[in-house]
């Protein structure tokens, strides 16, 4: 059985990346097509462990998001071609991503790339709880957007990668 995995990618892994996961695996579970979806999130200077960022954890409840059991986790710790769609909240990201991890490359995307546009997501940290609901709000209004090709190109890389085991 297939199962596609997706990997959403900030730097910190502490509010971008967490909360993004947790939309995108409830935005998956809800869909009516019955694919099994892994869905996972890590950063790139993480400090491996630590948990969601409290402000970012009250903005994700407030949509009813838990988000105490998230840890960090370092993308570095990660074998990339595991997951078949890499999707980053920054440009520098991506391109970080793509020379190291030359391999799956053509894996890696900026979540806005998803809904045919090219910025990045600014990243809360050190501002008010407002500026985190913000976040949360836009991450949602992306994925949301974003659903039916973000699921295409993990799919066709999850049965591409079947065929070839």
């Amino acid at each position: 059985m297939i199962m596609p995995a997706i990997l959403i990618v900030c730097t910190a892994n502490q509010c971008r990346s967490p909360v993004a996961e947790a939309l995108l695996r409830r935005r998956l579970t809800q869909q009516p097509n019955g694919v099994a979806w892994q869905v996972e999130s890590a950063g790139t200077w993480a400090s491996v462990g630590r948990s969601a960022h409290p402000q970012m954890q009250v903005a994700a409840a407030e949509v009813e998001l838990d988000l105490s059991a998230h840890r960090a986790r370092m993308v570095d710790d990660l074998n990339l071609a595991d997951y078949d769609l890499i999707l980053t909240m920054e440009q520098n990201h991506r391109e970080a991503l793509q020379v190291e991890f030359p391999a799956v490359r053509n894996r890696i995307y900026l979540l806005s790339e998803m809904i045919g546009l090219t910025y990045d997501i600014h990243d809360p940290i050190g501002g008010p709880l407002e500026e985190f609901r913000s976040t949360v709000r836009e991450i949602d209004r992306l994925l949301q957007a974003a659903l039916p090709r973000l699921q295409e190109l993990a799919t066709a890389q999850a049965h591409s990668t079947e065929e070839t085991l």
